[in-house]
């Protein structure tokens, strides 16, 4: 009990951390992704005095043309938010400027993307993420619908009910490798005081460690990198989606939090296969993206 403690101490101060908007896929097992151009680059905002404070960053999967679904805690505590679609949303970052003068961000859509690769929201809703509140039930999933419709030619697809419940048992003879996607930090290092990001979406592949142990319970999916690279998920891939069976664009869950240091070691998504968030979407988003919905 005392080393289970620990180490949900441990992790809920990296909780802290990973939610922070510092920072994508880490180690050096990643690869540029252009398998999923339905996934989002994030930016929240504040209002103060009339204008938008940029506030952090996340990533997220739209579900339709105008749904977006991204981690509760990304979403809450925010008023609006700007999300950029290119794969390289941000790679151009310019730190003097402070702005990508591609893509606009963190601040503006460019000239000719709004609505096209990059789009605007007021509209944020989170299903009741409370600062980590009800552990290991978090309710860390969030949905954001857009002012302008982006159309694409494939979007994130819902999974089946119950979908993770299958890796419980006959873990042998079933395919246990999931794939991450998202817009974080791509590298930090041993002291945690040197991060590398791209801020281009990246994509790399996970091994399931459990998805019914205390720090689960059946609401969490655990997972970890491959090989001594890891391509695990850090800072700013929270709300990414992790995709299963690893080759589809089926969305079993969202990056949620990390429970070792410097963002190597297990990751945890919050479920999208259950009933309850299943429920929520469908009460939240508009009823005429109902019907939009892509299902397994």
């Amino acid at each position: 009990m005392r080393r289970l403690f620990a180490s949900l101490v441990a992790m809920l101060a990296l909780v802290a951390a990973t939610a922070a908007p510092v920072g994508a896929i880490t180690g050096r097992n990643y690869t540029a992704d252009f398998d999923h151009p339905f996934v989002g680059l994030a930016v929240f905002y504040t209002i103060e005095d009339g204008q938008e404070v940029f506030s952090h960053r996340c990533s997220g999967s739209l579900l339709t043309d105008e749904v977006f679904l991204t981690a509760g805690h990304c979403t809450d505590g925010a008023d609006t938010a700007r999300i950029y679609f290119q794969q390289d949303a941000g790679a151009h970052y310019d730190r003097a400027t402070q702005v990508d003068p591609v893509s606009g961000y963190p601040e503006t859509c460019a000239a000719g993307t709004l609505g096209v690769t990059c789009a605007t929201s007021d509209e944020l809703y989170n299903m009741g993420f409370d600062d980590f509140a009800g552990f290991p039930n978090t309710q860390d999933a969030g949905l954001i619908i857009l002012d302008q419709p982006i159309t694409l030619s494939e979007y994130g697809v819902l999974p089946e009910v119950g979908t993770l419940d299958t890796l419980k048992t006959s873990r042998g003879v079933k395919d246990v490798t999931f794939t991450v996607s998202g817009y974080g930090v791509t590298y930090v290092d041993a002291s945690g005081r040197h991060t590398l990001s791209y801020r281009s979406r990246l994509q790399g592949t996970s091994k399931l460690v459990n998805v019914n142990s205390g720090l689960n319970a059946g609401f969490n999916l655990q997972t970890s990198g491959n090989g001594g690279g890891r391509s695990g998920t850090c800072s700013g891939d929270s709300g990414g989606p992790v995709f299963y069976p690893a080759d589809t664009n089926v969305i079993v869950g969202v990056t949620s939090f990390g429970l070792n240091a410097w963002c190597r070691g297990t990751d945890f998504a919050f479920r999208i296969d259950t009933q309850a968030v299943q429920d929520w979407i469908l009460e939240t988003i508009p009823e005429d993206e109902i019907d939009e919905l892509r299902w397994a």
